[in-house]
């Protein structure tokens, strides 16, 4: 009986070395994360445009040192960029302020509905006396819903209210995305061995170069894209004065991620223009504009896509809003990428199946 007794000590004490361990491994790991936590989004972003933009770096490079032409790069694109994003900054913001104040102020006013209305299946005359009550006698409709209304309308103008601090975060992304750029050999060779260390030597390799396939395509084919089309679009909206020129930039940003057209946009406030301002050579010139903005997409994708992205456009949209939500304006930009880096990761893992024995792949 005591060899047995001695091996249960033995084992009892072994399993509690490896809780311990695993406990303090645990810990480190949780501390590491609330250190690391408040600048996880910029590190992302950073990392995303670094991955990016690293080919134009490759091309320029010549018989120039990395890190002088990754600052080039950097500074050029931070020039570039630096005027439209803090005009369209500062438009949304104070189109955020603008509709902060109304819902705070409680001060709602709805149109009544369309006799049409009525007329619709099944919840038409509902829905028609709910509007018409909501458009008569507001405040008795929503005395019981609008605590809740406003906390859920103030939640979301208070994320929209931080995008001049994300378009400050997306400057400083691009300045540490130089750095990385500068030592790209290096963060290629430790993707790689990040990679085999997890799937293996023969997979690393391989999911290293997917991981680095999808930043790009999604960064620069879906919302790159998109992101221009926003400056493009948006800076003739604040040139122009229209009303909530930031927020239609915005908008305008998640048409171009979900494939929508941005004419959706352009076309009415085209017509808006005209029917308040009449037609003249300033507002011909503008409508001219901003819808060939709107289309400039059909030019760009042949250019930056390429090969084209092989993730469905749910993932990216589900991506981006589901970041926005989570992490602000920056997180619309961080948000497809790394989803679609997840999606094709798991349908990697699904297509590596085993032989049909169920032993390891050979």
């Amino acid at each position: 009986m005591e060899p047995a007794s001695s091996s249960e000590k033995t084992l009892t004490r072994t399993l509690l070395d490896v809780l311990i361990r695993a406990g303090l491994i645990a810990v480190l790991v949780l501390f590491c994360f609330e250190i690391f936590s408040p600048f996880r989004d910029l590190m992302l972003w950073s990392l995303i445009l670094a991955i990016t933009l690293y080919p134009l770096q490759e091309r320029l490079r010549g018989m120039h040192k990395p890190g002088h032409v990754a600052t080039l790069i950097i500074l050029v694109a931070i020039v570039i960029l630096m005027v439209p994003i803090y005009l369209l900054g500062t438009s949304i913001a104070d189109s955020v302020e603008h509709a902060m104040e109304i819902v705070k102020g409680g001060g709602f006013h709805i149109p009544p509905p369309a006799d049409s209305v009525a007329n619709w299946p099944l919840v038409g005359q509902p829905l028609s006396d709910l509007w018409l009550q909501a458009s008569t006698n507001l405040p008795d409709l929503t005395a019981k819903y609008v605590p809740q209304i406003k906390h859920a309308s103030l939640g979301l103008l208070g994320k929209l209210a931080g995008v001049g601090m994300g378009f400050l975060t997306f400057i400083f992304a691009l300045i540490i995305a130089g750095i990385f750029m500068a030592h790209g050999k290096g963060g290629s060779r430790a993707a790689v061995q990040i990679a085999s260390r997890v799937s293996g030597p023969a997979r690393g390799p391989k999911i290293a170069e997917l991981c680095t396939a999808t930043i790009r395509a999604v960064a620069l084919g879906v919302v790159g894209i998109a992101f221009i089309q926003m400056l493009l679009v948006g800076l003739g909206f604040v040139f122009k004065g229209i009303p909530g020129a930031g927020l239609l930039a915005l908008a305008v940003l998640l048409l171009g991620i979900m494939q929508l057209p941005v004419t959706l946009i352009t076309l009415p406030v085209i017509a808006f223009v005209f029917a308040t301002e009449g037609a003249s050579t300033t507002t011909i010139i503008f409508a001219i504009y901003v819808f060939i903005a709107g289309l400039v997409d059909n030019v760009l994708k042949p250019l930056l896509l390429g090969r084209g992205v092989d993730v469905p456009m749910p993932v990216v949209l589900i991506g981006a809003l589901g970041g926005m939500v989570t992490s602000g304006i920056i997180g619309l930009f961080i948000g497809p990428v790394v989803l679609a880096v997840g999606y094709q990761l798991f349908w990697q893992w699904v297509q590596d199946r085993p032989p049909e024995g169920g032993g390891p792949p050979l």
